[in-house]
């Protein structure tokens, strides 16, 4: 099966990539890199010449609220424009668990409108939620981290391997389409300040972690907003042992 990736020289898509190769099909980057510009639509009708099904984890620059809805918004609608003329069949999107209900994070606001266009589209669909990474936590820590010390939101997680998350994709994409999957997540719920510090500590980084709700994380994301919903689909791998090939 031709399947096209979009985002795929990134970390999810990078392994999804690999994934779907491992199980025979033939797979079609999409990333400025390869050629193909989203935000302009440049190369994506030959990048999907072909093309049966297409897993979007295309990530956003870092910029305010309304630079990150015009992001996905405007990549979401050539992406699936081009998929219709093509004849795509299923569109599978990447999402995050508890996106509906955080409303002052700039990147959930994106992706509510990526969801949005994505149902209300040409193309049959998925939208896949799942948990942060087993790397978010330290991923966050080094944002705000200036001369050893960093701040962090005490935030609860269910934290889920990346190749976990590329295997689900993979699996799905290749499949008929689904609209609403489950929430995707891990084995544990986490504390994302000790998930930094012990990630750090792997990777022989010292910095000295300061919980905060002050942040770019605020106490609309504390308690079980970000935990997945009943029916999850629970990934194998537990923090601990992908942590054992960090360093």
């Amino acid at each position: 099966m031709r399947i096209a990736v979009a985002g795929a020289t990134g970390n999810i898509g990078a392994l999804t990539v690999a994934a779907l190769e491992r199980a025979g099909h033939d797979v079609v980057g999409i990333s400025r890199s390869l050629g193909v510009d989203l935000l302009t639509g440049e190369g994506l009708d030959d990048a999907l010449a072909g093309v049966e099904a297409v897993v979007d984890v295309t990530n956003a620059p870092a910029t305010d609220q309304e630079g990150t809805v015009e992001f996905f918004a405007t990549t979401t609608r050539n992406l699936l424009a081009a998929e219709e003329r093509a004849g795509v069949r299923h569109h599978v999107l990447l999402s995050i668990v508890g996106v509906h209900q955080v409303a002052g994070n700039p990147h959930y606001a994106g992706k509510r409108e990526q969801e949005r266009l994505v149902a209300a589209g040409p193309v049959p669909w998925t939208i896949v939620p799942a948990t942060q990474f087993h790397d978010f936590a330290a991923m966050v820590a080094s944002w705000t981290e200036r001369d050893g010390v960093a701040t962090i939101a005490p935030l609860l997680v269910q934290p889920i391997a990346p190749a976990d998350v590329a295997g689900v994709l993979a699996e799905i994409v290749a499949g008929e389409p689904q609209g609403h999957y489950a929430d995707v997540a891990g084995p544990e719920q986490q504390d994302l300040v000790d998930l930094a510090r012990r990630t750090n500590q792997a990777r022989g980084h010292e910095v000295r972690l300061v919980p905060t709700w002050s942040g770019l994380f605020g106490p609309e994301m504390a308690g079980n907003v970000l935990l997945p919903g009943d029916g999850a689909r629970i990934a194998p791998t537990t923090f601990d042992d992908w942590l054992t090939k960090q360093g």
